[in-house]
Order: structure tokens, then sequence, then C-alpha cells
């Protein structure tokens, strides 16, 4: 009877100790498969998208995507630094060049999305030549959206710039403004409100859509070209967690032929994916 007892008592043991060690290995594995994703004014298109994408990583690999919306650039940036958000898809390479620098800090890009060219809008013009002398003009006023901008209107033949500028350019760096432009320097998410007070002003395409303006309605939109290549947007994480193999998969959902046609379906060619296009 003993040895009967004592053989039950190891065996009731052993049963408890496999069943903690699942206990523990499924709550483990629960709290390492959820990603929060933050995003900046996210439109009902981003959405749809997002929703799509975040299904199909949920399928495949089991991991719960959740994504937290910001209001502005400032905020999502900070979050990731801070632990509150696992990954951010909202900013360009030159943006976060420029926040890491200004901030010191360790975010880094861990994949390509698409590139959503700036636009000049105007209530009053309906051509970017039909600018008068003199015009006031709105733009981002952070040193890359606001860089961005001044390349538009460099490309558009309306200014040059001094020969030692660097990829972020200012109003200071400015040669030539042949018409005079006033450039009024606010914040990206205010510049769609300007419309009624300026002559024109440069709105980043999700702030348009939140704003209810159409894409046609521009009078000019920035050329996709070699000045390009550090508009192109990206998810991004922390530098110590770049390799997470939970991230990797996320970028591999992303980066298919199925959500190039769902950006085709959603947006035309107003935000166009960029992480195979040559520039």
């Amino acid at each position: 009877m003993k040895n009967q007892r004592n053989i039950i008592v190891t065996i009731v043991a052993v049963l408890l100790i496999i069943v903690g060690f699942f206990t523990l290995h499924r709550k483990g594995n629960s709290s390492e498969k959820n990603v929060t994703i933050g995003v900046v004014s996210q439109s009902k298109q981003d959405e749809a998208i997002w929703k799509i994408i975040r299904k199909d990583i949920k399928d495949k690999y089991g991991i719960n995507v959740k994504i937290k919306n910001f209001t502005d650039y400032t905020q999502p940036n900070k979050a990731l630094q801070n632990g509150d958000i696992d990954l951010n898809a909202f900013q360009h390479q030159a943006f976060l060049d420029a926040w890491n620098k200004a901030n010191k800090g360790t975010i880094v890009s861990i994949g390509k999305t698409f590139i959503a060219p700036i636009r000049l809008y105007s209530n009053k013009y309906k051509s970017i030549k039909k600018l008068p002398k003199g015009a006031t003009i709105s733009l981002p006023n952070d040193a890359t959206n606001e860089s961005r901008a001044l390349f538009v209107l460099k490309n558009a033949g309306l200014i040059t710039f001094k020969k030692n500028c660097s990829k972020l350019a200012t109003i200071k760096d400015i040669a030539t403004n042949k018409k005079q432009f006033k450039l009024k320097e606010i914040g990206a998410e205010q510049t769609a409100r300007t419309l009624s007070d300026v002559d024109a002003a440069f709105v980043n395409n999700n702030y348009a859509i939140a704003s209810g303006l159409k894409t046609n309605s521009a009078i000019y939109t920035e050329p996709v070209n070699k000045d390009s290549k550090q508009w192109i947007n990206i998810i991004c994480s922390t530098r110590k967690n770049k390799n997470n193999p939970l991230f990797k998969k996320i970028i591999k959902v992303y980066q298919t032929n199925k959500v190039k046609q769902l950006y085709k379906k959603y947006y035309g060619n107003t935000q166009i994916p960029a992480w195979d296009i040559k520039l």
C-alpha cells in the first residue's frame, strides 16, 4: 500500500508540473503575440487596409495586432521609445532621422511601406501657375515636411536652393523666390485649416483625407523622383527589438502583392507601395 501511495503521489506531482509548465508556456506565448502599432490620423481607407492585414497576420502567425491612433506627428515616436507601443507606422525616413537626432532616439526602420506624395491645395486658384506674386503659402513647420514642401516648390521651378543646401532644406536655404511667395510655417495637422486664410497650403495626405480634401483638387502634386527616396514611409521599432521574429512576420505579410492591390483599390495612385520601387 505504501508503495502504491508513493507511486500515486509521484504521478500527481508529475501531472501538476506538466500542467503548470503548459499553463506558463501558453501565457508566455499569449503576451508575446500581442503587438500594438501606432499610426497618425488613420483614415477609413487605412482602417480597411489594416483590418485585412491584421486578419492575415492573425490567420497565418497567430499574432494579435492592435492599432493605436494618434492625432499628430509628435506622439508615436515618444510612445515607441517609452515602450507604450511596439511599432509605429506613420513616418518617412527623413522624419525619423531628424527625430532621433533631436531626441537621442534609438528608433529604426524595419520595413518600407508606401510613399504618399504631398500636395498643394488652394481654395482660390486652380493651378500652381496661377499663384500671384506675393502669394501666401502655408507649409508644415517640422523640419522634414517643411523641407519636402520646399523641394516641391523647387521641382515646380518656383524657387531654387543655395549650393550648400542639405537634404533637409529650410526657408533660409532658398536662393531665389521669383514670385516672392510668403511662406507661413505651421503644424502639419493645421495646414488644411488655413486654406480660407492663405492662397495655398501644403497638406500631407493623411491630413488631407481627414479634412475631406480630394486629391484630384490639388493644384500641384509632388513628383516621385530621386528627391523622393527619403520620403518613403516605414514601419519602425526600437533598435533593441529590430530582430524580433514577430515583427519580421508582420513585415512579411505587409509587403505582398495582396497589399499592393489593396492600396490600388483604396487609394488609386495617391499612396504608392514603395518596398520594391527603385528611385
